[in-house]
Protein backbone atom coordinates (compact mmCIF):
# COMPACT_ATOMS: atom_id res chain seq x y z
CA UNK A 1 0.00 0.00 0.00
CA UNK A 2 2.83 2.38 0.90
CA UNK A 3 4.48 1.65 -2.46
CA UNK A 4 1.26 2.45 -4.32
CA UNK A 5 0.88 5.77 -2.46
CA UNK A 6 4.54 6.60 -3.15
CA UNK A 7 4.10 5.88 -6.87
CA UNK A 8 0.97 8.06 -6.99
CA UNK A 9 2.77 10.98 -5.34
CA UNK A 10 5.71 10.49 -7.73
CA UNK A 11 3.41 10.58 -10.79
CA UNK A 12 1.66 13.70 -9.50
CA UNK A 13 5.02 15.36 -8.93
CA UNK A 14 6.26 14.53 -12.44
CA UNK A 15 3.03 15.87 -13.93
CA UNK A 16 3.35 19.14 -12.01
CA UNK A 17 6.98 19.62 -13.10
CA UNK A 18 6.04 18.85 -16.70
CA UNK A 19 3.20 21.40 -16.61
CA UNK A 20 5.50 24.03 -15.11
CA UNK A 21 8.25 23.52 -17.72
CA UNK A 22 6.16 23.22 -20.92
CA UNK A 23 3.20 25.30 -22.10
CA UNK A 24 1.49 25.88 -25.43
CA UNK A 25 -1.42 27.88 -26.79
CA UNK A 26 -2.90 30.18 -29.42
CA UNK A 27 -2.05 33.77 -30.32
CA UNK A 28 -3.23 36.60 -32.55
CA UNK A 29 -2.92 40.35 -32.91
CA UNK A 30 -2.15 43.31 -35.13
CA UNK A 31 0.94 44.27 -37.13
CA UNK A 32 2.10 47.71 -38.22
CA UNK A 33 4.56 47.42 -41.13
CA UNK A 34 6.73 50.42 -42.10
CA UNK A 35 8.62 51.24 -45.33
CA UNK A 36 7.97 47.90 -46.99
CA UNK A 37 8.91 49.00 -50.54
CA UNK A 38 12.43 50.41 -50.55
CA UNK A 39 13.78 50.21 -54.10
CA UNK A 40 12.41 49.67 -57.62
CA UNK A 41 14.22 49.15 -60.90
CA UNK A 42 12.04 51.89 -62.45
CA UNK A 43 10.54 55.07 -61.00
CA UNK A 44 6.96 53.85 -60.66
CA UNK A 45 6.19 54.20 -56.94
CA UNK A 46 6.14 57.16 -54.58
CA UNK A 47 5.82 56.71 -50.84
CA UNK A 48 4.62 53.73 -48.85
CA UNK A 49 2.07 54.38 -46.11
CA UNK A 50 1.56 51.55 -43.68
CA UNK A 51 -1.82 50.02 -42.93
CA UNK A 52 -2.58 47.75 -40.02
CA UNK A 53 -2.25 44.03 -40.70
CA UNK A 54 -2.90 41.00 -38.53
CA UNK A 55 -1.43 37.66 -37.45
CA UNK A 56 -2.70 34.40 -35.97
CA UNK A 57 -0.89 31.26 -34.91
CA UNK A 58 0.29 28.85 -32.22
CA UNK A 59 3.12 28.96 -29.68
CA UNK A 60 4.96 26.72 -27.24
CA UNK A 61 7.23 27.53 -24.30
CA UNK A 62 9.85 25.27 -22.80
CA UNK A 63 11.55 26.27 -19.57
CA UNK A 64 15.31 25.72 -19.46
CA UNK A 65 16.21 24.15 -16.08
CA UNK A 66 18.54 25.94 -13.65
CA UNK A 67 19.34 29.08 -15.72
CA UNK A 68 15.84 30.58 -15.43
CA UNK A 69 15.34 31.13 -19.19
CA UNK A 70 12.80 29.72 -21.64
CA UNK A 71 12.61 28.96 -25.36
CA UNK A 72 9.43 29.99 -27.19
CA UNK A 73 9.01 28.77 -30.79
CA UNK A 74 5.95 29.98 -32.72
CA UNK A 75 4.22 29.24 -36.02
CA UNK A 76 2.34 32.32 -37.25
CA UNK A 77 0.42 33.39 -40.37
CA UNK A 78 0.83 37.14 -41.04
CA UNK A 79 -1.00 39.45 -43.47
CA UNK A 80 0.53 42.89 -44.14
CA UNK A 81 -0.70 45.87 -46.18
CA UNK A 82 0.72 49.16 -47.48
CA UNK A 83 -0.66 52.00 -49.58
CA UNK A 84 1.58 53.44 -52.31
CA UNK A 85 1.22 56.00 -55.09
CA UNK A 86 1.53 54.27 -58.48
CA UNK A 87 2.82 56.90 -60.90
CA UNK A 88 1.85 55.02 -64.06
CA UNK A 89 -1.87 55.41 -63.36
CA UNK A 90 -1.55 58.32 -60.89
CA UNK A 91 -3.52 56.60 -58.14
CA UNK A 92 -3.04 55.21 -54.66
CA UNK A 93 -3.03 51.42 -54.65
CA UNK A 94 -2.74 48.74 -51.96
CA UNK A 95 0.14 46.28 -51.78
CA UNK A 96 -0.48 43.18 -49.67
CA UNK A 97 1.60 40.15 -48.84
CA UNK A 98 1.12 37.10 -46.70
CA UNK A 99 3.85 35.14 -44.97
CA UNK A 100 4.53 32.35 -42.50
CA UNK A 101 6.68 33.40 -39.52
CA UNK A 102 8.61 31.00 -37.31
CA UNK A 103 10.17 33.02 -34.44
CA UNK A 104 12.41 31.12 -32.05
CA UNK A 105 12.69 33.34 -28.98
CA UNK A 106 14.87 33.15 -25.90
CA UNK A 107 13.16 34.79 -22.94
CA UNK A 108 13.21 35.41 -19.22
CA UNK A 109 10.44 35.98 -16.71
CA UNK A 110 10.72 39.14 -14.60
CA UNK A 111 8.76 40.33 -11.56
CA UNK A 112 6.49 37.30 -11.65
CA UNK A 113 4.15 38.48 -14.45
CA UNK A 114 6.53 40.14 -16.93
CA UNK A 115 8.90 38.74 -19.53
CA UNK A 116 11.47 39.91 -22.07
CA UNK A 117 12.66 38.00 -25.13
CA UNK A 118 14.80 38.11 -28.29
CA UNK A 119 15.50 35.73 -31.14
CA UNK A 120 15.58 35.04 -34.87
CA UNK A 121 12.44 34.93 -37.00
CA UNK A 122 12.38 32.71 -40.09
CA UNK A 123 9.91 33.96 -42.72
CA UNK A 124 8.44 32.42 -45.85
CA UNK A 125 6.51 34.68 -48.25
CA UNK A 126 3.34 32.93 -49.39
CA UNK A 127 1.90 35.58 -51.71
CA UNK A 128 2.33 39.20 -52.77
CA UNK A 129 -0.05 41.30 -54.87
CA UNK A 130 -1.13 44.78 -55.90
CA UNK A 131 -4.84 45.57 -55.93
CA UNK A 132 -4.88 46.98 -59.47
CA UNK A 133 -5.34 45.32 -62.87
CA UNK A 134 -2.37 47.18 -64.44
CA UNK A 135 0.07 45.11 -62.34
CA UNK A 136 0.20 41.36 -62.86
CA UNK A 137 2.43 38.32 -62.35
CA UNK A 138 3.74 39.47 -58.98
CA UNK A 139 6.56 37.19 -57.85
CA UNK A 140 8.18 37.35 -54.39
CA UNK A 141 11.30 35.52 -53.26
CA UNK A 142 10.11 32.97 -50.71
CA UNK A 143 12.52 32.96 -47.78
CA UNK A 144 14.05 35.60 -45.53
CA UNK A 145 15.22 35.89 -41.94
CA UNK A 146 14.91 38.61 -39.33
CA UNK A 147 15.13 39.46 -35.65
CA UNK A 148 12.38 39.94 -33.07
CA UNK A 149 12.66 41.38 -29.59
CA UNK A 150 10.24 42.79 -27.06
CA UNK A 151 8.44 42.19 -23.80
CA UNK A 152 5.07 41.48 -22.29
CA UNK A 153 2.98 40.63 -19.27
CA UNK A 154 0.88 37.60 -18.33
CA UNK A 155 -2.25 37.38 -16.23
CA UNK A 156 -2.95 33.72 -15.61
CA UNK A 157 -3.45 32.05 -18.99
CA UNK A 158 -3.71 35.37 -20.87
CA UNK A 159 -0.69 37.29 -22.13
CA UNK A 160 -0.03 40.45 -24.12
CA UNK A 161 3.24 41.51 -25.68
CA UNK A 162 4.81 44.21 -27.83
CA UNK A 163 7.53 43.35 -30.36
CA UNK A 164 9.73 44.94 -32.99
CA UNK A 165 10.76 42.87 -35.99
CA UNK A 166 13.39 43.74 -38.59
CA UNK A 167 14.36 41.61 -41.56
CA UNK A 168 18.08 40.99 -42.12
CA UNK A 169 17.69 41.13 -45.91
CA UNK A 170 15.33 42.47 -48.54
CA UNK A 171 12.73 40.33 -50.26
CA UNK A 172 13.51 40.46 -53.99
CA UNK A 173 10.25 40.69 -55.92
CA UNK A 174 9.05 41.55 -59.41
CA UNK A 175 5.86 42.28 -61.37
CA UNK A 176 4.71 43.00 -64.90
CA UNK A 177 3.54 46.62 -65.34
CA UNK A 178 4.90 50.07 -66.08
CA UNK A 179 3.83 52.55 -68.76
CA UNK A 180 3.81 49.92 -71.51
CA UNK A 181 2.03 47.43 -69.32
CA UNK A 182 4.40 44.59 -70.23
CA UNK A 183 7.68 45.53 -68.53
CA UNK A 184 9.20 43.40 -65.78
CA UNK A 185 9.92 45.67 -62.82
CA UNK A 186 11.99 44.49 -59.87
CA UNK A 187 11.44 45.86 -56.37
CA UNK A 188 12.72 45.16 -52.87
CA UNK A 189 10.76 44.93 -49.65
CA UNK A 190 12.21 44.82 -46.16
CA UNK A 191 9.95 43.78 -43.30
CA UNK A 192 10.12 46.34 -40.48
CA UNK A 193 7.16 46.08 -38.16
CA UNK A 194 5.68 46.64 -34.73
CA UNK A 195 3.67 43.66 -33.48
CA UNK A 196 1.05 43.68 -30.73
CA UNK A 197 -0.01 40.17 -29.74
CA UNK A 198 -2.52 38.52 -27.44
CA UNK A 199 -1.93 34.90 -26.39
CA UNK A 200 -3.78 32.28 -24.39
CA UNK A 201 -2.37 29.11 -22.83
CA UNK A 202 -4.35 25.92 -23.39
Amino acid sequence: MKKIILVLFLLIGINQVSNAQFKFGLKGGINYNSNSIEETSQDVFDGANSKTGYHIGVWARLKIPVVGLYVRPELVYTNLKNEIFYKTTAEVITHTFQKIDIPVLLGKKIFGIGNVFIGPSFQYILDSEFEINDISDVDANGFTMGLQFGGGVEFGKLGIDLRWERSFSNVESSFIGGAAGNTEINYDTRINQIIIGLSIAL
